[in-house]
């Protein structure tokens, strides 16, 4: 049968899948809107499978502060590109508000959640589709504050959310905004593990001791390099950025507040990104073809 250029458009609009997608579908299912749907979504999930394997380290942050709680999550995508798509925005949002409403315990319990009829999973699957690139959700917090929410996000990169007792909503807005410059390790040497510290004492012993300095000298070197190693890795002990002249614990204090935690995110943190050499590649391309 023909395929016209109307029945194409509609199964556009319908799936959000190209132009040219959905003219195959509907001539491999002879024209049958409903059967090209599904052999879209089947050819979505197989194209998902296939892309799964590709490093996606590019992407957002995306953070909603509800009544009672907030969420940040981590939705990448492969290149920069789409992580300006306005699809790919709507997918990271979505995201945050079901996470945020169906408070999910892990990714595959976010993904398996309802989203306009059928699975979140089953929208990324069309995404990938219509995109062409390997799309997930790589993480998400939610934040039950005993005080309250303070968030920052720098750029769509970096994004923090603080849960933060007393002081005002300037303040709030400066820690979290302190949190995503400095990246701090946890909010005090309290929070640290013990080996952690124990761990450090030691290495910085061994180094003091290479001195030939006496005994109690070497113990003094050791306490207040380990401070200042405390110091450099905790919140409360960082110099402020606004105000390097204090610390962060000094700057709480004053204001009366004091921070509980806080959880921040960067895009692509941890992933081995692939170094593409777009030369290379080409030459490579010219010698396959040839």
């Amino acid at each position: 049968m023909t395929i016209t250029a109307s029945l194409v458009k509609e199964l556009r609009e319908i799936t959000g899948a190209g132009m040219m997608e959905c003219k195959k579908a509907l001539v491999e299912t002879g024209g049958d809107l409903q059967a090209a749907q599904e052999h879209l979504r089947k050819k979505g999930q197989a194209s998902a499978e296939k892309k799964a394997g590709r490093i996606a380290a590019e992407g957002r942050i995306e953070v909603i502060v509800g009544a009672d709680a907030a969420v940040i999550v981590e939705v990448n995508c492969e290149t920069d590109f789409v992580a300006k798509d306005e699809n790919f925005l709507a997918f990271a949002q979505q995201a945050a508000r079901l996470a945020l409403s169906g408070r999910p315990s892990d990714v595959p319990g976010l993904m398996a959640m309802d989203a306009d009829g059928e699975s979140f999973e089953a929208q990324r699957n069309a995404l990938v589709v219509k995109i062409g690139e390997n799309i997930g959700v790589r993480r998400f917090q939610i934040v039950t504050p005993v005080g309250r929410v303070a968030h920052y996000v720098h750029g769509v990169k970096i994004g923090v959310l603080v849960d933060i007792e007393g002081g005002n909503e300037q303040l709030g807005h400066d820690i979290a905004m302190h949190v995503a410059a400095t990246n701090p390790r946890c909010v005090s040497a309290d929070d640290l593990p013990a080996e952690t510290v124990e761990t450090e004492r030691r290495i910085l012993s061994e180094q003091a001791e290479q001195a030939g300095k006496p005994a109690e000298i070497v113990a003094k070197m050791v306490e207040g390099r380990l401070r200042k190693y405390l110091n450099e890795i905790t919140l409360l002990g960082q110099p402020f950025v606004k105000d390097p002249d204090q610390s962060v614990g000094k700057l709480l204090q004053e204001q009366g507040a004091t921070v509980r935690g806080f959880v921040r995110l960067e895009v692509g943190e941890g992933i081995e990104k692939k170094v593409e050499n777009f030369a290379e590649e080409v030459q490579a391309q010219i010698k396959a073809n040839g």
